[in-house]
């Protein structure tokens, strides 16, 4: 709903949860609407929910922080800026939004409906913008309406002096979002150009921090258009380039992020600016967003340039520090060529590296990253218990961090130690903002011991959080198949793949709801085009199976139950494959496979009955 848009029949509006808010990023950066909205609603809202939302009010209102007990703390927010070396995916924000509009549900639902009021969204900053989508997706019409448009201001003409006075008021205002938007604004149209580039190299820096990569990427292109690196300290410009080529990363802008770095080798001959420019092409080359375009061996030889220079670098602690980082960024270039065992032993040497010429307590983080990435190269090499150790370490080093209790949380699984799995999801849950992924795993959980409705319910509420989740679509859509509500697993199946048409997973649950819908060459063509694209999905091999058992061609289905039960033996395959070797004729061998099910599942009435029936 637009401003100016309300046909008079229309029912009234609920009353104003605040005066209306101007969404222009020019004003106060990313987060505009939103830090309005929260320091206008914090006050008034219950100490227990602003607690219980804390994370997601002060990233988004960093000048309410005063409003806003800290509660939930990750390592991350303790440490020195040179130490706070993650960089936050681009969902971050979302999870931020997720968070707001639960905060804001459950305060309207204590104060009673409202219509919020949001003007000039068309120069929101997209943070601002996801945030509104959200809230009309995830609150009641009946409880919030949300009501957006433009207000159309003349703008004054002001002299570059008088941009530079407004400037200047701000900055003794002291706030974060004049840093972020209007001080930014007024430098560029003042008299003093480093001024400008000043104050928008703090912006971006924050941003990048923050996980507001197109404000970064906005604002770090603006800076270098006033930077000539000729003229600014080079270590200022090198920052400038290195936050907005990450920040064009983040966001799949792989070829004008890898244009900067070309740039940085082309104006500097700085060793450390040449080593993290070649860390990072390398990085952009192995994890390019279209795993098409991924170049591990071109991958391989930037990072190896990137070692030889940190290798050479004078202060013991600077090289132990990025020659560490940059022998984990071969790790991964050489666990994408296939080869986990080197992987690992690069990670071990960025290991003692920092154990030998790290301070002690100095680049927690850097440790923590390494110790993770050794547990995940731990699994893939078959030493699971170890990798469980090194988890353990991981989080009790950060407990504040949920991606690890994750990790740690399908670890558990794996071994088969579903309760404590199941209490790492949930931690996960409540000690960072709302994302999809452990409700995911917990789905997996509860489908695997029988509970549907709760599986179901799980992967409601991932995707209610998420829409384009493209997992979550796809056990969803095999879940629905399962429970025979064939409508809404296509509508699943088929809105994953407009968003991934090449996912395994979505062709494999979309062919089998072709099969249960009684179209067989439709069903045989998704599942034949998951298994080019994924030749060990096992599920595809087996829905395969059962319909060249069900079309009558046996010998075929034979060949797909013995593909897909190569990881190893499962009762229900060995059952599936008995029934089909016997209608091929081949009773001895339909006995040996039912006699090995049966030992599997002893309980199994239908198994027995199939062995000791001619």
């Amino acid at each position: 709903m637009s401003l100016g848009s309300f046909p008079q029949e229309d029912p009234p509006l609920a009353p104003l949860l605040l005066p209306p808010v101007d969404a222009d990023r020019r004003l106060r950066g990313p987060y505009t609407a939103a830090s309005a909205i929260v320091s206008a609603l914090v006050p008034d809202a219950r100490p227990e929910l602003v607690a219980r939302y804390d994370t997601e009010l002060r990233a988004v209102a960093p000048d309410a922080h005063h409003l806003i007990p800290l509660r939930r703390r990750s390592l991350t927010g303790l440490l020195p800026k040179a130490e706070r070396i993650l960089v936050h995916a681009p969902r971050r924000t979302l999870r931020l939004s997720n968070g707001i509009a639960e905060f804001l549900r459950e305060h309207l639902a204590e104060t009673g409906p409202r219509t919020l009021v949001v003007e000039n969204v068309h120069e929101a900053d997209p943070t601002d913008r996801e945030l509104l989508a959200v809230l009309r997706r995830r609150i009641d019409p009946g409880l919030l309406t949300v009501v957006t448009g433009e207000r159309v201001v003349p703008e004054k003409s002001l002299s570059p002096e008088e941009h530079d006075a407004l400037a200047d008021a701000l900055e003794r205002e002291g706030t974060v979002g004049a840093r972020l938007g209007a001080i930014p604004h007024h430098r560029e149209h003042g008299t003093q150009p480093h001024r400008a580039v000043e104050a928008l190299c703090f912006a971006v820096e924050w941003c990048l921090e923050a996980g507001c990569h197109d404000a970064a990427v906005e604002l770090g292109s603006r800076a270098l258009a006033l930077a000539d690196p000729q003229e600014i300290q080079e270590e200022t410009w090198w920052r400038l380039a290195h936050s907005t080529a990450t920040a064009l990363g983040a966001l799949g802008r792989e070829p004008e992020a890898e244009a900067l770095f070309d740039r940085a080798r082309r104006e500097s001959v700085s060793p450390v600016t040449h080593a993290a420019a070649a860390y990072s092409t390398a990085m952009l080359k192995v994890r390019n967003h279209d795993p098409a375009l991924r170049d591990p061996e071109s991958a391989l030889a930037w990072v190896n340039q990137a070692i030889a220079i940190s290798g050479l670098l004078p202060d013991p602690r600077e090289r132990a520090f990025k020659l560490g980082f940059d022998l984990n960024g071969r790790a991964l270039v050489e666990l994408r060529l296939g080869r986990p065992e080197r992987a690992f032993d690069l990670v071990q040497e960025a290991i003692d590296l920092a154990e030998r010429d790290l301070p002690p307590g100095e680049h927690p983080i850097h440790r923590m990253v390494l110790l993770a990435n050794r547990a995940q190269l731990a699994v893939a090499l078959g030493r699971p218990e170890e990798a469980l150790e090194n988890l353990d370490t991981v989080v009790g080093i950060d407990p504040g961090y949920p991606d690890y209790y994750i990790d740690r949380g399908n670890l558990l699984h794996r071994l088969g130690r579903d309760q404590e799995a199941v209490a790492d999801y949930e931690t996960a849950m409540r000690v960072g903002p709302p994302f999809p992924e452990p409700y995911y795993n917990r789905a997996e959980i509860r489908f695997s011991a029988g509970d549907h409705e709760g599986a179901l319910s799980d992967l409601d509420h991932a995707l209610d959080l998420d829409p384009e989740f493209v997992d979550g679509l796809a056990n969803r859509a095999g879940l629905l198949a399962a429970l025979g509500e064939y409508g809404r697993a296509r509508a699943d199946a088929e809105a994953g793949l407009r968003i991934d048409p090449r996912n395994p997973y979505l062709l494999c649950a979309l062919g089998q709801i072709e099969m249960a819908q009684g179209r067989p060459e439709r069903a045989r063509a998704a599942f034949d085009h998951a298994l080019d694209l994924s030749p060990t999905l096992m599920a595809a091999w087996a829905s395969r199976g059962m319909l060249a058992f069900e079309t009558g061609d046996p010998e075929g289905a034979v060949a797909d139950f013995t593909r897909a039960l190569e990881p190893g033996a499962d009762p229900a395959l060995l059952f599936n494959r008995a029934m089909a070797l016997r209608a091929a004729g081949r009773e001895e061998e339909a006995v040996a496979d039912l006699t090995r099910a049966l030992d599997l599942a002893p309980d199994d009435e239908e198994i027995r009955e199939a062995l000791h029936r001619p």
